[in-house]
């Protein structure tokens, strides 16, 4: 049996091959230009190829986002880029605006071209439109429920995309406009300010300013759909889109090797509620926002947005990377990503792995001193492992 597949976001060349490692069944990337995340760092052309080469290796897909929005002074150089894009075996091309559909299938006709969720599609007759023009994925909307996924792929036969992890936006996908008219960022062609996570002073009815304990903000909570999973395999959901291509690996290794471990366990019939409920507390510190279901279960109320007292506060969960192992020694080599000590109870989790929580014993320095804590940040240092671990697994708080 084939499994949904587990797509993940690679904001750059390194974040790819960490996106992979974790179990990633495929990545979505976007170039230097035409993408909706212009300030990550993204992908050259030669960054493309050599991500392209190395997801092939493992027998994973690589998709390129050329989702944004086109105005007339972005036309002058798509049909030269995306023809030396598909010379790269590119597996597919994610759009929102229709217009690419002819110069895609006119330069390579075998190509996979996605629709975004930027086109907010939510019922089964705009998928059947869609179909007839050459679109072979579609992404739905964010604010899609159980129901119209179920409806929809039944009626038209459609591969389907959904979105299961990470941020949400405050208005209806791919139609928000507050970036422009705040800050004269598009928000449609790469440049959201997140307008929606500002902090507003917040007025009485005679316009008298509140006290600043009372800041408004438009904020939504986080998407996760890892309580429902199973259902969505149930459905027949061709893919599990996780959000994120200006996260952190520490953000991409965590939630891709959650949701890993979810899909194996649902097809393993091996998946418990206690495991889902320590997965959310998981899921929870690594983005600082609280994660719900959203749309999926039942129409959302104000208890789905941040309003006045929001709490973002960053977190050090993130403690070390292992870069190798002794076995004779039974000690890891670590580089340091937060401040950690002697007697910290802390969790290894990898690829393949099963999170294992041990104490801190010793530390010893690149100089091979013992000393109390690493607090010197990407210090390499030595640490107690009675376990066999790999290069790449990471060191955390234990939750």
């Amino acid at each position: 049996m084939k499994k949904i597949e587990l797509l993940a976001p690679a904001g750059d060349l390194e974040k790819l091959k960490w996106a992979i490692n974790y179990g990633a069944d495929a990545v979505y990337i976007g170039g230097k230009n035409y993408s909706l995340r212009a300030n990550a760092n993204n992908f050259t052309l030669g960054d493309i190829k050599k991500g392209v080469v190395f997801a092939h290796r493992y027998n994973k897909k690589v998709y390129l986002a050329l989702n944004m929005i086109f105005h007339n002074e972005d036309l002058s150089k798509i049909k030269e880029y995306v023809t030396k894009v598909c010379k790269l075996n590119i597996d597919g091309i994610i759009i929102s605006d229709p217009f690419l559909i002819d110069i895609i299938k006119n330069i390579n006709s075998n190509i996979e071209i996605h629709l975004s969720t930027q086109q907010s599609t939510l019922n089964k007759e705009t998928v059947l439109f869609w179909k007839k023009t050459g679109i072979s994925r579609i992404v739905l909307a964010r604010e899609v429920n159980k129901a119209d996924i179920d409806n929809i792929i039944k009626n038209t036969n459609m591969d389907i995309e959904i979105f299961i992890h990470g941020a949400m936006c405050s208005n209806f996908s791919g139609r928000c406009v507050l970036s422009n008219y705040l800050t004269n960022r598009d928000s449609n062609r790469g440049g959201c300010s997140q307008v929606c996570r500002f902090n507003f002073d917040l007025y009485d009815s005679n316009n008298h300013l509140l006290s600043k304990s009372k800041d408004f903000s438009l904020a939504s909570k986080d998407l996760s759909l890892a309580k429902y999973i199973k259902t969505l395999i149930k459905l027949n959901v061709k893919s599990l889109k996780i959000e994120g291509r200006m996260r952190s690996i520490y953000y991409i290794a965590t939630v891709v090797n959650i949701y890993r471990n979810i899909i194996d366990r649902c097809y393993s019939n091996t998946l418990s509620d206690n495991y889902i409920e320590h997965t959310l507390k998981i899921l929870y510190r690594c983005s600082n926002r609280e994660v719900i279901p959203q749309f999926f279960n039942k129409k959302i109320s104000y208890n789905e947005q941040y309003y006045l007292g929001r709490q973002e506060e960053s977190n050090q969960d993130f403690l070390a990377v292992v870069k190798s192992y002794d076995a004779k020694l039974k000690e890891a080599m670590v580089e340091q990503r937060n401040y950690f000590k002697i007697g910290d109870e802390v969790v290894i989790f990898g690829p393949n792995f099963e999170e294992y929580t041990m104490k801190i014993k010793y530390i010893i320095d690149s100089k091979n001193n013992k000393v109390n804590a690493a607090n010197h940040p990407q210090e390499i240092v030595k640490i107690n492992c009675d376990i066999r671990v790999r290069k790449n697994y990471i060191i955390r708080v234990k939750i």
